[in-house]
């Protein structure tokens, strides 16, 4: 049936062709690259960091195990409504980059070296796009489950020598008025947690902007002033120990209802708006081998893909991007024997490796840390494997990019591959070229493959900016 449908289809088509060719030259019958883009009002531009293709695999067999359905990423795919393409993420300096050299590609049109946001190596400045489209008359935002601070949001947003400066870049968000900036970060507003005792908060307040701190605050607002809001004292928490935290839920917003607050708060713009979206905890989880951090965080930005796509399903003038500024640790399922069991266990987990390995005492018995890692994530490990971790905590000199305690989560990592088949090849960053889809207006524009640059201009033309 489908071959035969192939055919009549095939030559109903050769047919029409044939005979339009017959009355009218053939460039006629090709449309312009610009009329089949279009031009796109609004942009919202959707960032799982760190997120290898192996995440993407993972997250999708856990929704289809667990849920009964794909994940809207893969559901796109499957249905063909969007254009996919594979994305190469060096940076001026390394083919491996980091977030901030990454997001600068993006922000700025231009590689710069790693740990630097839109300052090349002379020194001189690339202009962020966001503050390119705020320029020509859109709002524009972004959200993310890290420090609002952080290097992917503000790789769109300013231009620094180091991403590590966080306290600094919360004051250079404070004069451009960007109209909506959500995710954690407190320690850098507080006054009672910056170095310099600044009262940040006070500054954003006397300027314009409406702070709010809860997700009760945030659902409250309806005004039009600038919009900043701080959740988590650094980051926001993992999903799967926010789904098991009634406090939690009722203080903090998640990524999905955060991505839809912030198109709710700027869609009727007549000029339209720019936001971006990021899942950051997913690159923090595969720093530390976390695969229920992952795989959990991946499935919460993947809602907010699925509100992102609902959006721009309705608006038709939204251009929507999805991808990853780079792999990270690339997990996988190996194995053979008992793979399907072993994964499925993951349905049963109520917290992340950082929620466990944070409550694991010195003073522990081997006994206690079998219990605690049991109830917390569905399996009983051998009394050797408890002993090994707790002899760690004598001397905590665990590895990690966000581990500030030092603790085991390379070695926690290894143990749980035994009771899940998820083994990790790293804790860092890979070169691997990784996955972007897009849908809408401009989509047209994306290659097949494409450097990580090539997305500014893109997103220019798009919107019918200049270059």
């Amino acid at each position: 049936m489908i071959r035969r449908d192939f055919l009549k289809t095939g030559a109903l088509s050769a047919l029409g062709t044939s005979l339009l060719s017959a009355t009218k030259p053939l460039e006629q019958l090709l449309v312009s690259n610009k009329n089949l883009v279009g031009e796109a009002k609004n942009i919202i531009f959707l960032v799982s960091d760190g997120m290898s293709s192996s995440t993407l695999t993972m997250a999708n067999l856990v929704s289809q195990r667990m849920n009964g359905r794909e994940s809207k990423w893969i559901s796109l795919y499957r249905d063909r409504s969007i254009t996919r393409s594979l994305m190469d993420t060096a940076s001026a300096n390394s083919m491996v980059t980091d977030s901030a050299a990454s997001s600068s590609a993006w922000g700025g049109g231009k590689r710069v070296n790693n740990g630097s946001l839109n300052v090349n190596a002379d020194g001189s400045f690339n202009t962020p796009i966001l503050q390119k489209f705020k320029h020509a008359g859109k709002k524009v935002g972004c959200v993310t489950t890290v420090p609002i601070t952080h290097a992917t949001p503000a790789g769109f947003c300013i231009a620094n020598k180091s991403r590590s400066k966080q306290e600094e870049i919360a004051l250079q968000y404070l004069p451009l008025k960007f109209d909506v900036m959500m995710g954690g970060g407190d320690k850098y507003f507080n006054s009672a947690k910056r170095a310099d005792k600044k009262n940040v908060y006070a500054q954003f307040t006397e300027a314009g902007y409406h702070v709010v701190k809860n997700k009760s605050q945030l659902s409250a607002f309806k005004g039009r002033q600038p919009l900043l809001g701080v959740f988590a004292a650094d980051a926001l928490p993992y999903t799967v120990d926010y789904t098991h935290d009634k406090e939690l839920q009722n203080q903090v917003p998640t990524l999905a209802e955060m991505t839809e607050n912030a198109i709710t708060l700027m869609k009727e713009h007549p000029e339209g708006f720019v936001l971006q979206v990021e899942g950051g905890k997913v690159d923090w989880a595969a720093h530390s081998n976390d695969s229920p951090g992952l795989l959990f965080d991946q499935l919460e930005f993947d809602l907010a893909v699925e509100k992102a796509i609902a959006f721009a399903e309705q608006d038709k003038n939204t251009l929507v991007i999805i991808t990853t500024d780079h792999g990270n640790g690339n997990p996988a399922i190996f194995g053979e024997d008992n793979v399907d069991q072993k994964f499925d266990l993951l349905q049963k987990f109520k917290h992340s490796n950082d929620w466990v390995l944070n409550r694991i005492q010195n003073s522990m018995s081997a006994s206690q840390l079998i219990e605690l890692i049991n109830d917390a994530q569905g399996y009983a490990i051998s009394n050797m494997q408890a002993e090994n971790l707790l002899s760690h905590y004598e001397k905590l000199d665990g590895g990690g990019l966000y581990n500030v305690r030092k603790l085991p989560f390379e070695l926690f990592g290894k143990i749980q591959a035994e009771y899940t088949a998820i083994h990790w090849a790293s804790m860092e960053h890979s070169s691997d070229y990784v996955e972007l889809a897009a849908y809408g207006p401009g989509s047209q524009l994306i290659n097949p493959v494409l450097r990580n640059t090539e997305l500014h201009q893109i997103m220019l033309q798009a919107a019918g900016l200049p270059a």
